[in-house]
């Protein structure tokens, strides 16, 4: 059980779409914004683990064109969010937002989200817990996987609040936008060896 809570610690805590808006969020916007977005993103990434858990996920992913097309262009992202944090200069690397952000909007995120898929289907399909109960190993991994989520998005949220407050150089801006790129590399890295 502990190398499921590390699995899903490490899994979560590395920037996604889901970790990086709600950084963006609280900055842009106060906690409070933020912590109603993350509950948009908490329900609409329990629905994406309703869809991997009840197969609806991987009834889609059946067909091989579709899985290619959609690894291609998760993977196209990744690379995408990680090369525009990178080069982001000596701004912090947290995509602009026009208007705020609510429940919803949370919400509406997860489901286009290739790393909410990628890491519930490793986390859900893999890490047997309870081999003879699969009903019990789901809602196991179910508490598990939210008890670590929430905890950890808040602190982004807190993370992009704290940002916001802070008159960093541009030398220690720059170095924050290396390690997020560095962090999104290596979930590209680890899902290009996974689809291998």
């Amino acid at each position: 059980m502990l190398t499921f809570a590390a699995a899903v610690f490490f899994l979560i805590i590395t920037p996604g779409p889901g970790v990086l808006s709600a950084a963006g969020v609280g900055a842009a916007y106060g906690l409070k914004s933020g912590m109603r977005y993350v509950l948009g993103l908490f329900i609409g990434n329990n629905l994406v683990i309703l869809a991997v858990v009840t197969g609806l996920a991987a009834l889609i992913l059946a067909n091989p064109f579709v899985r290619t097309l959609l690894f291609g262009v998760s993977t196209l992202y990744l690379l995408y969010l990680a090369m525009r944090i990178a080069f982001a200069g000596s701004k912090l690397a947290f995509a602009p937002v026009t208007t705020e952000p609510g429940v919803l909007n949370g919400v509406l995120l997860q489901p286009i989200n290739p790393k909410a898929y990628a890491v519930n289907t490793a986390l859900f399909s893999g890490f047997s817990l309870i081999p003879d109960a699969i009903l019990a190993e789901a809602v196991w991994k179910l508490v598990i996987v939210n008890a670590i989520w929430v905890p950890i998005h808040i602190i982004w949220v807190g993370f992009g609040v704290r940002l916001k407050q802070l008159d960093l150089a541009a030398h220690q801006q720059r170095w924050i936008n290396y390690t997020m790129a560095a962090s999104m590399l290596l979930v590209v890295a680890l899902a290009l060896l996974a689809e291998i």
